[in-house]
């Protein structure tokens, strides 16, 4: 995989826009976007704009992570 971000500013503390990921595969394929805001985790599959893809709140994956 290979995974860019999309803003990037040197130390930030997270506010409610986040930071953005960029994730394609290896052969250069988009695959989606990652959004790490303070309260939520949100998943956007392919060209899926930000707000309307998978969100989580932090707890769920955290969960997920430590089982």
């Amino acid at each position: 995989m290979k995974v860019t971000i999309k803003e990037f500013a040197v130390i930030m503390e997270l506010k409610n826009n986040g930071v953005e990921f960029e994730i394609k595969d290896n052969d250069d394929t988009h695959r989606g976007d990652l959004r790490i805001g303070k309260a939520t985790i949100e998943w956007c599959r392919g060209r899926t704009h930000t707000g309307r893809g998978v969100r989580k709140t932090w707890d769920e994956p955290i969960a997920w992570f430590e089982n």
